[in-house]
């Protein structure tokens, strides 16, 4: 059996247990396991009257829902090569890769979506509502399996989202997922243990995501109840009614509840603040192996009326948080750590099946992203670029032969990520090969931890990118409501710290933030460098006409 069959026959087996549920604040919306088949058969029904045949490309567009995994797995187990798409993505760009995929159909969530497609497209393939979809009913049998299907027969295409250039789509197949689920179910065994109850699962990231459909096929091939967010404003609510074991996360939100808290804190002030800050200088000292009574009695008094209130905001079974898509800063990791709440660190790629690297819930060192898989591979080579290769590895992008064959080798996948290892063989992403910054003095400078430095120095900046690339020394934009002042204090300490060629020399300040709307943010809120060099030209321009006045 593979992946598709095992979710298949796990929603037989929980027909009367509800499996998916989608917040709303009037009450959440529920479907069982019964239910859900049901609704794949209907979905299921209306893509054969639609002519769609195994092998076909069908674009599915939407927000997360209920109805969204139905189709997603009715196209599966009618073999329909599924092109999941960003609902927030801009038109025009969507429409660039549904002209390179070239749908047989394009299911959308609501009209406007679709109304959008066909005023950048008007040739665009037909497009069908959910309501079109979902709407007529069916007769099918909802036991039935899912079409037969060999290991190479392509599932998805996943379109990357790209720091520069165009997307490319990622081909996934069924060897892929069958290898990675194993591998992701394994990992989650080792964090809930023997599955006495449902693993309940909050999420909240899009599902056209690589990683945010890996888990929702794990939780949907494990006993689970999925609790789906339909509203990003309301995280703060749907968390704790959720009450989840685990969820997957992102940077961004991590850091964003970390400042939530710390804030809170300084508000209410009082003896929950002393107590907070006194604990954690305990913790620190824990840490480092010096702990004496004084530190025992503050973390005493934090677990038993600080942190229990902390943690009731992420749910009352919370075992731990999960993040990927980019490195969490090493003091954020530290801090949900100091209140009891372990972050598992995930490292991959789409065109790894999402995952390369996993932590192991028994064994967590902040900074480092984990363990390889289950029969993956990886080594180092030039410039620290991590190359991997094993079973989770893509066949190739969608029409791009020239591009697939650029970036294997040997069988050997290079990731264009720079790593380092230790001897345990846990793992640390270090860079990104192409985001190198190389100045003329000819000194080669990976950006991301200066970068990170800076919002920990910063109090308030909330993004920075350091500029440099064929120049004589760093600059850097900085994002946030920040003073002038407490930026060249920040830097004036960095500084002293750094060999001269990673010394920032100059600064621009930013009131607007990078966002995916704003270009300057990819899809999946990583920065589009190339965009914001563009964007900001003529301010770093005078940075470095500064600079050249200084030196003269």
């Amino acid at each position: 059996m593979n992946f598709l069959d095992d979710i298949f026959t796990r929603l037989e087996s929980t027909r009367e247990q509800v499996v998916l549920q989608e917040a709303h604040a009037t009450g959440p919306v529920m479907a069982t396991g019964g239910g859900l088949l049901g609704m794949v058969a209907g979905a299921r029904a209306f893509l054969r009257g639609a002519g769609l045949q195994k092998g076909d490309r069908c674009v599915l567009l939407a927000n997360n829902s209920i109805r969204w995994v139905a189709l997603d797995l009715a196209l599966m187990a009618e073999g329909i090569i599924v092109v999941p798409l960003y609902a927030r993505q801009a038109p025009g760009e969507l429409v660039e890769i549904m002209k390179d995929c070239q749908p047989a159909r394009v299911c959308c969530g609501d009209a406007s979506l679709s109304d959008a497609i066909k005023q950048d497209w008007p040739e665009a393939p037909r497009c069908v509502l959910f309501d079109e979809i979902f709407g007529q009913g069916s007769s099918m049998n909802p036991q039935e399996p899912p079409k037969p299907r060999s290991p190479s027969d392509a599932v998805t295409i996943i379109y990357t989202s790209g720091t520069s250039g165009e997307a490319k789509g990622v081909i996934l197949n069924h060897s892929n997922l069958s290898h990675m689920l194993r591998c992701t179910t394994g990992r989650l065994d080792g964090l809930m243990g023997p599955q006495n109850q449902p693993d309940r699962i909050f999420h909240y990231l899009p599902l056209c995501f690589a990683g945010s459909w890996i888990m929702l096929l794990t939780g949907l091939t494990r006993s689970s109840l999925i609790t789906l967010s339909t509203d990003l404003n309301r995280l703060a609510e749907e968390i704790p009614a959720a009450a989840p074991h685990y969820f997957l996360n992102v940077p961004t939100l991590l850091e964003r509840v970390r400042a939530g808290i710390e804030t809170k804190l300084k508000e209410r002030g009082g003896m929950a603040l002393a107590v907070f800050r006194n604990a954690r200088e305990a913790w620190a000292h824990k840490q480092a192996g010096r702990v004496d009574w004084a530190d025992r009695v503050w973390l005493r008094l934090a677990n038993s009326i600080v942190f229990p209130v902390i943690r009731k905001r992420l749910g009352s079974n919370l075992k731990a948080l999960i993040c990927g898509s980019a490195p969490l800063s090493v003091e954020t990791q530290e801090f949900f750590l100091f209140l009891g709440v372990p972050v598992l660190q995930v490292y991959g790629l789409t065109e790894t099946t999402a995952i390369c690297t996993m932590d192991l819930p028994q064994h967590i060192e902040p900074g480092w992203v984990g363990y390889p898989v289950e029969g993956l591979e990886m080594q180092l080579a030039e410039n620290n670029e991590i190359l991997v290769r094993g079973p989770n590895l893509f066949p190739g992008y969608w029409n791009r032969p020239e591009e697939t064959a650029r970036v294997m080798g040997n069988g050997w996948f290079h990731t264009g990520d720079q790593g380092e290892f230790n001897i345990d063989g846990n793992w640390r992403i270090i860079g990104r090969i192409k985001n190198l910054i190389v100045l003329n003095s000819g000194h080669n400078i990976a950006p991301e931890p200066i970068e990170e430095a800076l919002l920990q120095k910063i109090s308030g900046a909330r993004q920075a990118v350091l500029i440099g690339n064929g120049r004589s020394f760093l600059t850097a934009i900085i994002v946030g409501e920040v003073s002038r002042m407490d930026v060249q204090d920040a830097l004036d300490a960095m500084n002293i710290e750094q060999p001269h060629y990673k010394q920032i020399r100059g600064f621009h300040l930013s009131r607007e933030a990078f966002t995916i709307e704003n270009g300057l943010l990819t899809v999946n809120g990583k920065l589009r460098r190339d965009a914001i060099y563009k964007r900001y030209q003529n301010e770093i321009e005078a940075l470095y006409a500064v600079g050249r006045a200084a030196a003269r």
